[in-house]
């Protein structure tokens, strides 16, 4: 068995949190807090192949490309049109499972058309400030592509999102120095850090322009550069650090009938009703909250800003109230103490003019019933 090349990359700094859902040093330290890190599951079957950011984005479940250009899928039901099979698109293999993806990452100097692509995904937490990380991914290049450098990884507060192709003006945390990979080979590319801020999204990609990339050729290369993407993972190191628990944090609330409490980093995509793994800190602690007060009973109410159809909305916001609470069902939260309702625009808690407005009337929030 060929053992797989490892890559070890200069110090980098960082962030993370929650430690109190998960209980137990040891599971916090195993799990890996990068949603569907392999791409096996699929949000939507793939159809034809990838052309635009949009495509990819609502394939492969939880990642998205926050460019127009688009990443590429290679599964089973992926068909590589003949222009970039004869290329040699597609003749690797997964590492694990039977599905990777595909970015470019260099060739904008010699006109290749979306000649920077990137992998964003939302993490299931928060970096916590100085915490340890382990931060680990698998890359291998397509056999006739430029090997380069610079192929990194970047944190961010904020989703990143361009309407062009352009290069994402992001400092990785850390990058390969040398270029690296060798056709049908996944070489590891791993590194410890300490998290230095909060933030919530991961970047895959090259952040260097053309003039900054070291290259090597190789023989009857193409003019750009290609490489395959699999099992990427991002966990804690021990000791686990605890999280200050916030004044307003579900723990600490009132149980007062009649009162209204907004739930935080409740995630959908866009017009879904399912959960973003990062919705479930927030709904752990609703169950948690639900577990220690066997009396209490609740209304989850779903709510939507009023861009769009009105009876849309209102369904929308319905379901995705029932999504909330079908999670505590199936957390062991009996059903007789759960009611849920949908409001669609009708209850806005800011103007719908501005997109801060918008934001702040997405929302889902629960009523005290009963305690």
């Amino acid at each position: 068995m060929t053992r797989e090349p490892i890559i070890h990359i200069r110090t980098f700094v960082l962030i993370i949190a929650l430690t109190f859902i998960f209980g137990g040093e040891g599971l916090e330290a195993q799990r890996n807090i990068v949603p569907n890190g392999s791409f096996e599951e699929y949000s939507n079957p793939p159809l034809g192949w990838f052309y635009r950011g949009d495509h990819f984005s609502r394939v492969i479940k939880y990642w998205d490309s926050p460019t127009a250009a688009s990443p590429d899928v290679f599964g089973p039901k992926v068909l590589v049109p003949e222009l970039w099979a004869e290329k040699g698109f597609g003749e690797h293999t997964a590492r694990s499972g039977s599905t990777m993806v595909g970015i470019t990452v260099y060739g904008c100097d010699e006109g290749k058309p979306h000649c920077r692509e990137y992998l964003q995904i939302h993490l299931a937490e928060p970096l916590v400030k100085g915490q340890r990380y382990d931060i680990k991914g698998y890359f291998s290049p397509l056999e006739r592509s430029l090997r380069v450098n610079k192929f990194g990884f970047a944190f961010s507060k904020e989703p990143q999102k361009k309407l062009s192709d352009e290069i994402i003006d992001l400092k990785p945390t850390h990058k390969a120095r040398f270029p690296f990979g060798n056709a049908g080979t996944w070489t590891l590319l791993q590194k410890e850090f300490v998290a230095q801020d909060e933030s919530e999204f991961l970047i895959l990609g090259n952040f260097s322009p053309d003039d900054n990339t070291i290259v090597e050729k190789v023989e009857n290369h193409l003019n750009y550069g290609y490489y395959y993407v699999d099992d990427i993972s991002l966990k804690k190191l021990e000791p686990i650090l605890e999280v200050p628990v916030q004044e307003d944090d579900l723990s600490k609330i009132k149980l007062v009938p009649g009162k209204v409490v907004t739930l935080k980093h409740i995630y959908f995509d866009h017009d879904r009703v399912e959960l973003l793994p990062r919705s479930f800190i927030e709904l752990n602690k609703l169950k948690s909250l639900l577990s220690r007060n066997p009396n209490l009973e609740i209304e989850i109410r779903g709510h939507t800003d009023n861009v769009g159809d009105d009876l849309y909305n209102l369904s929308l916001s319905k379901r995705r109230a029932q999504s909330v609470a079908k999670y505590l069902f199936d957390q062991g939260i009996s059903k007789p103490r759960i009611r849920y309702v949908g409001f669609g625009s009708e209850q806005p808690i800011s103007d719908n003019e501005t997109n801060d407005g918008r934001q702040l009337n997405r929302r889902v929030e629960f009523l005290i019933l009963s305690k």
